[in-house]
């Protein structure tokens, strides 16, 4: 590929006024989108919900093939990478090194990509599979045995593991290849310059960067508003707070004041320190879980769902259920491909961010093998635990969740059957809840507005503060007028250009690296070992 048209970031943005330091349009159309939507959704909940839910409906009912072929295609191309001769290849210049030590860099990896999700859905996903999914039928499973805990942990790692981060991976590997080697801006259009040349940054690059930052605002309000369900449910639990729609929307505020303040501090201090501090808690929190459960259970079912999902990644990840009557395939798995690829934008533009300086070999044996390995864990140790404490002590935690997703990991706690300890960890897991939360939102503001002020790395503060409040600001109005729901289903149908865009980013990144390292002649093959003896 010939060498790129590059535009320096200081001619694409504001020299003065309001948005100094910030691409105009984008700001403006950044602004208009986020309250024509808001707008939109709370003027009619009900018709908004209709609408969404009917486009939902039709791309996990009709274009279920397409997700599965696309995020097969993502894994691909991640073990391509992995093994091909590019592996050596540097997201930067020959000569630099790394900006984060591996064990900093691996920790971000996780405040973006999982996050607090782990906590409560490594609890009652596996309870909602035990008790029925297609899987138990096909192998002859008895709903609610020990056969059936181990396929709930085998499903819930196939949702949570490979496919879902090969996704991240591809657009990660593509943004920083082209920010880092070819000194494009680090914005989401720069990884389509094999395809739009030039007009990456003309109506074209603004369309797509549009694309990554609804991805990105209206992702993180949705994942904020619902997630701060379990955040008050632990609060109630310890007495401190009700669970009302006040107490919860006075979270939100708390949580984002948190979190546009460690943006504004930047990735190097608050991203950096407090991902790092909850790796080492929720570390904690697993051995701990792992201790007080039945230990031995926990650790033969986490081996053997561990195998059995790695024995059966292929199948899975090519399963199509062929029962037009059964929607479960599109309740579950069929809707987390279309959330992962609706956080491609957000997640692989953090992960860039923070990659530079690595090579493609250890950039897709990170990011791919060291998340779905401690998916795989704790997955295997938290649904281990749950299933153990309901199938053996009777603890209600499948009543709980099945009430209230959120109450699934605290049930768990009470389920151990230690009464000193429920009140210690139940303050744990609220903590650890809040934290993730706080880097997930710091970490989306990040992405935001490095791509408003066209891959400037370290933008404006004032704009970090700005779209950091407007993330909680827009969850909050959202959870007052009943509209989170119609938010995340629209989150999920704009996962359908988004998931176009990845073809694209595959076809691009393929394209260039073989024309910058070619296959050498075999003539100078010949040459070459000639020369080395």
């Amino acid at each position: 590929m010939a060498e790129p048209v590059k535009i320096e970031s200081a001619d694409l943005v504001a020299k003065g006024g309001p948005f100094k330091g910030m691409n105009a349009f984008m700001g403006i159309a950044s602004m208009m989108m986020i309250i024509a939507f808001v707008v939109f959704t709370i003027r009619d909940v009900e018709y908004s919900s209709a609408l969404f839910s009917t486009a939902k409906d039709f791309i996990i009912g009709s274009l279920d093939w397409f997700y599965v072929l696309i995020v097969n295609l993502a894994l691909f191309f991640t073990f391509w990478m992995l093994i091909g001769r590019f592996g050596d290849v540097k997201l930067g210049k020959d000569d630099e090194t790394p900006d984060f030590s591996t064990f900093s860099w691996i920790c971000m990896l996780f405040s973006a990509g999982l996050g607090s999700g782990l906590i409560y859905w490594g609890v009652a996903e596996p309870m909602y599979h035990i008790q029925d999914n297609p899987f138990l039928t096909r192998e002859g499973i008895e709903p609610g045995s020990v056969a059936a805990a181990e396929a709930a942990i085998r499903i819930t790692d196939f949702h949570w593991g490979l496919h879902g981060w090969g996704l991240y991976v591809l657009v990660g590997l593509s943004l920083a290849y082209f920010a880092y080697r070819k000194d494009l801006p680090l914005t989401l259009r720069s990884a389509l310059y094999p395809v739009l040349k030039h007009r990456i940054y003309g109506p074209w690059g603004h369309a797509v960067d549009l694309i990554g930052v609804f991805g990105t605002i209206f992702g993180l309000a949705t994942s904020l508003g619902l997630g701060i369900t379990p955040i008050a449910a632990g609060l109630e639990r310890l007495g401190w707070i009700e669970n009302t729609l006040t107490n919860q929307l006075i979270l939100v505020g708390v949580i984002t004041v948190l979190g546009t303040t460690s943006a504004a501090s930047g990735v190097s201090r608050g991203v950096r320190i407090l991902s790092e501090i909850n790796v080492w808690a929720s570390i904690a929190l697993l051995v701990t879980f792992l201790a007080l459960g039945s230990t031995a259970f926990i650790l033969g079912m986490t081996i053997s769902s561990m195998g059995s999902y790695l024995w059966n990644v292929i199948p899975m990840g090519f399963w199509i259920d062929s029962d037009p009557e059964r929607q479960w395939q599109s309740w579950w798995t069929i809707f987390y491909w279309g959330w992962w690829i609706a956080w491609c934008p957000f997640v692989g533009m953090f992960i860039a961010r923070v990659s530079k300086g690595r090579t493609i070999r250890q950039f897709c044996l990170c990011v791919l093998l060291v998340p779905s390995s401690v998916v795989m864990l704790w997955m295997g140790i938290f649904g281990s635990a749950a299933t153990g404490v309901d199938l053996f002590s009777d603890a209600g935690v499948a009543a709980a969740v099945n009430e209230d997703y959120a109450r699934g990991v605290f049930q768990t706690v009470a389920g151990f059957g230690y009464e000193s300890l429920v009140t210690p960890l139940t303050i744990l897991i609220t903590i650890l809840l809040i934290s993730w939360f706080v880097t997930s939102s710091d970490s989306g503001t990040l992405v935001i507005c490095t791509m408003l002020s066209m891959g400037d790395e370290q933008p404006p503060i004032r704009f970090r503060i700005f779209w950091g409040l407007t993330s909680g600001v827009v969850a909050g109005v959202l959870m007052l007028a009943g509209g989170l729901n119609a938010l995340q289903t629209a989150s999920i149908v704009a996962g359908l250009p988004i998931a176009v865009l990845l073809l694209l980013m595959g076809y691009g990144m393929i394209r260039t690296l073989n024309e910058d390292f070619p296959v050498p002649d075999v003539r100078d093959r010949y040459a070459l070992e000639y020369l080395n003896r």
